[in-house]
């Protein structure tokens, strides 16, 4: 009988301490309380093995299955979810309160395309100097700049002075 060490918090096999088991056959149904080394006769009887699936009932509820099957089903299920999963990154555009009208221009076409392609955009403006005296400037800048996108996105942090700069957060809409 091969010995398996504990994967994911199961314990397979001889890794098994309990005196006494529940145990649950290969079919699913319900074999009663065993002790341990009749569960492990049991599972090599019928050349699977006998694993660990509620540790902290009394007794604990061990099954007999086919151990390396269910690791690989348990393998394949994560991988599909991680498939399925959308990974949404933040791509940040810098403004300065004093932007020309061509480079804002420049400046929310990046951003549009960030939108387009479902990342977040953090727009920032950084205050240099005196600057920062004026953040109503910034403020506006940032307003312009949320109005010229909420077509295509939605404001999720509005904008907020952080130490010497402001920003706001835009998220892509859901219209699919």
């Amino acid at each position: 009988m091969e010995v398996l060490t504990i994967s994911k918090d199961l314990l397979v096999n001889e890794a098994i301490r309990a005196r006494e088991v529940r145990l649950i056959g290969a079919n699913g149904d319900q074999l009663g309380i065993k002790t341990r080394q009749e569960a492990l006769e049991l599972a090599s009887n019928v050349n699977l093995d006998l694993v660990m699936v509620a540790p902290t009932a009394k007794p604990p509820v061990c099954r007999i299955m086919d151990f390396g099957k269910f690791r690989f089903e348990q393998q394949k299920k994560e991988r599909e979810t991680r498939k399925n999963q959308k990974v949404i990154s933040l791509k940040e555009v810098r403004l300065s309160p004093t932007i020309d009208e061509h480079d804002f221009n420049t400046k929310l076409k990046n951003a549009r395309k960030f939108l387009e392609k479902d990342d977040k955009v953090k727009a920032s403006i950084r205050f240099k100097g005196r600057a920062i005296t004026h953040k109503e400037i910034g403020q506006r800048v940032l307003d312009r700049f949320a109005e010229a996108c909420k077509d295509i996105a939605n404001v999720e942090v509005a904008p907020k002075m952080e130490g010497r700069s402001m920003f706001l957060i835009l998220t892509p809409k859901n219209d699919k």
